[in-house]
């Protein structure tokens, strides 16, 4: 130290200056914890009433438990007293409302899908952009809700789902035909299918990707028996016949 000119340490301290500035203002915020908004019984029955929902809506197509999940949610929501729960709440609410209908729209689903994804999180009401998020998927499910079904289809978005659903039955193929079979690649892509088909209302394809779901979830540990890979061949051609009656 003694080598180092005296204004050239000056110098170094004028730099470093803003710096342990703003580190000192902050170290506050680092020592102290976040101070809960909500009690931590309300949260903890949110987050598993959030879990409870996000499990009724993954089976959904089996069993018919999303209504009453999303409304004991709503419930909670009422508890919490906020502003952003309630609105958020009462979207879910109105979105329950709508999928009594007979085709509700992709859009809805999708909203509705994304919107549950978000809600089972660990932190619950705790998490520190709740706010934000509820917010924006208050809005978003609104919107959904309150939008007409058009009875036009998009002929370009049934092209590019064709193009995606025809590679996905290629991997599927490459999958059972692998050595061993990938059941896990198998299942994924699947139901990446019936999700596809589903949010763009082609019900045949979602059926028949959904039995071929099925058929590979029973017989995961089967895929080298001759008779599974060609039940399972049989499905992958009746959907590749689906998608060529799409395309037209």
């Amino acid at each position: 130290m003694a080598d180092i000119p005296e204004h050239e340490l000056e110098e170094t301290r004028a730099a470093l200056a803003p710096t342990l500035e703003a580190t000192a203002a902050i170290l506050p915020w680092v020592r102290t914890p976040r101070k809960a908004r909500f009690d931590p019984k309300l949260n903890t029955r949110w987050i598993a009433a959030s879990r409870h929902l996000a499990t009724a809506w993954s089976e959904r197509h089996a069993a018919d438990n999303v209504r009453p999940a999303i409304f004991s949610l709503y419930a909670i929501a009422i508890e919490t007293a906020d502003a952003d729960c309630l609105r958020l709440g009462e979207a879910l609410a109105c979105a329950a409302d709508r999928l009594e209908e007979t085709s509700p729209t992709p859009r809805l689903i999708a909203a509705i899908t994304a919107c549950i994804e978000c809600l089972d999180d660990a932190a619950g009401l705790e998490h520190t952009a709740f706010g934000e998020r509820a917010s924006h998927f208050a809005k978003r499910l609104e919107a959904c809700a309150t939008a007409t079904t058009s009875d036009e289809r998009s002929a370009i978005l049934d092209q590019l789902f064709v193009n995606e659903a025809s590679e996905q039955i290629q991997l599927m193929r490459d999958a059972l035909a692998a050595l061993p079979p990938d059941a896990y690649a198998l299942s994924v892509e699947a139901r990446k299918l019936t999700d596809q088909a589903e949010l763009l209302e082609l019900w045949g394809v979602m059926h028949l990707a959904r039995h071929l779901t099925g058929l590979i979830g029973q017989q995961a540990g089967n895929l080298e028996d001759g008779a599974v890979r060609a039940s399972i061949e049989q499905r992958l051609g009746e959907l590749g016949a689906a998608l060529a009656c799409i395309r037209g």
